[in-house]
């Protein structure tokens, strides 16, 4: 089975969608974060629920100065990127965790992180900071009946 990219690129000329792997493209990214400037991305999967919907939300990248937990970052890990928040720090070593997910974890150093979300783009209209959502981990213990209810919702929260 093939694994679809998690990120994609959405030209502003038109309104069709290209899709490049995320090799390519996030090596591409990195080295744009790196020259100092900011990066919008498409994020794909359902990880970041419900504060980061795919189809709905862009999310705004740039370096990041430092890195504290509750901050969302772009990181690459060993087998892949994930855009995850952060949910410890130990030292050099990160602790990182989708809002979505109910107990995955992934574990990865300062140096493996390629950018921070500074903002999120909703329906393309409006920017929102980013939170460091401390309710929301706070509430780790009832997130899965808290994401239950949310994904069967027949509208979802802005």
């Amino acid at each position: 089975m093939r694994r679809r990219p998690s990120f994609a690129i959405r030209p502003s000329m038109d309104s069709r969608e290209l899709i490049i792997s995320n090799q390519i493209m996030l090596e591409e990214v990195a080295a744009l974060l790196e020259e100092g400037k900011e990066v919008t991305l498409a994020p794909r999967g359902s990880s970041m629920l419900p504060f980061i919907r795919e189809g709905r939300d862009l999310v705004n990248l740039r370096l990041p100065d430092s890195v504290d937990v509750g901050d969302i970052v772009l990181a690459h890990l060993p087998q892949r990127y994930v855009l995850h928040r952060i949910i410890d720090i130990n030292q050099n070593r990160l602790t990182l965790m989708g809002d979505g997910n109910l107990t995955i974890t992934e574990r990865c150093t300062k140096a493996d992180v390629l950018g921070v979300v500074v903002g999120i783009v909703r329906d393309g209209k409006r920017t929102v900071r980013p939170g460091k959502a401390r309710v929301w981990r706070a509430l780790y213990p009832l997130r899965r009946i808290l994401l239950a209810v949310y994904r069967r919702l027949p509208y979802k929260l802005q």
